[in-house]
Formats: C-alpha cells, structure tokens, sequence
C-alpha cells in the first residue's frame, strides 16, 4: 500500500469530497475516472488535460500504469510520476481503478465489500476507507519507534 503521509490522505479525502459532492463522473474518460479524479488533485490538472495525455498511448489506466516508463518522456508518464512521488505505487492506482485492494475492501463494512468499480458512490466509499487505512498507519508509525521489531533486534 502507498507511502502514508499527510499530504496524501488529504489529497485522497479532497477527491473524494468532490465526487461526492457532485463533480463530473465517467469511468470511461481518463480525466473523469477514479484515477483522474486522484489525478486532478495531486496535479492541478483538469479533466481534459489528463484525458489527452492518455491519448498519446493506447489503453486504460491499468494499462498506462503496465507500460509506464519514467524516461519515456509521455505527458500521461509524466502524471503517474507525479502521483507516485506522492507515495502511490503502480499497483495502488490500478487497485483504485477497479476498486479491488484487499486491505482496503476488508475494512469497509461486511454489507459493502462487493463494490462496483463504476459506481460513484462505490469511489467514494472506497476513497474514505482508504484514507482512513493511510492515516491509521501516520499515528500508529510514531508510536512504534524506538520499539525492537518482535525482538528481531531491528529498530522500527
């Protein structure tokens, strides 16, 4: 799961906030999906923007994220650089795509584990989970330090 850190949990809560709230949502557009909509936050980019750096190649996000390659120069490159210098990883933003990362489905309430990965108020949910589980890891990481590591002698 990503690198947990303030900034993130806000930026994933403030996308979540927005859709909720009303913002233009359509799965099949690479600015106006799950990982647009994380996109538009973390880089200040608008919907279109997004959705024309993806054009320059082939495929979905899951398939963006496949053939990414941060020397290839490719504005859609350029934007999943951005997202992981924020702590994400390649596998979170296609877990997010489809909704599927399993730390975050078993947190959510046993009526709502079986998400639809189109569905906006499914995004949403699983937005708020997930930065819940991010922020959880920020106030439990200080409380570790300085504890030996189930006494393997390595400090945490």
């Amino acid at each position: 799961m990503a690198r947990s850190s303030a900034q993130l949990v806000t930026a994933i809560r403030q996308t979540a906030d927005r859709l909720a709230q009303g913002a233009n949502y359509q799965w099949g557009h690479m600015g106006s999906c799950n990982c647009g909509h994380l996109a538009q936050t973390i880089t200040q980019l608008d919907k279109g923007h997004i959705h024309g750096a993806a054009m320059w190649r082939h495929g979905d996000w899951s398939e963006q994220l496949r053939d990414y390659c941060p020397q290839s120069g490719l504005p859609m490159d350029e934007i999943i650089d951005q997202m992981l210098s924020w702590g994400l990883t390649r596998d979170d933003l296609a877990h997010l795509e489809s909704l599927s990362d399993r730390k975050v489905t078993e947190a959510l309430p046993p009526n709502r584990r079986y998400l639809k990965h189109n569905l906006r108020d499914d995004v949403v949910l699983y937005l708020h989970t997930w930065a819940a589980l991010l922020e959880l890891d920020l106030v439990q990481l200080p409380s570790m330090q300085g504890i030996e590591a189930l006494g393997t002698g390595i400090k945490v």
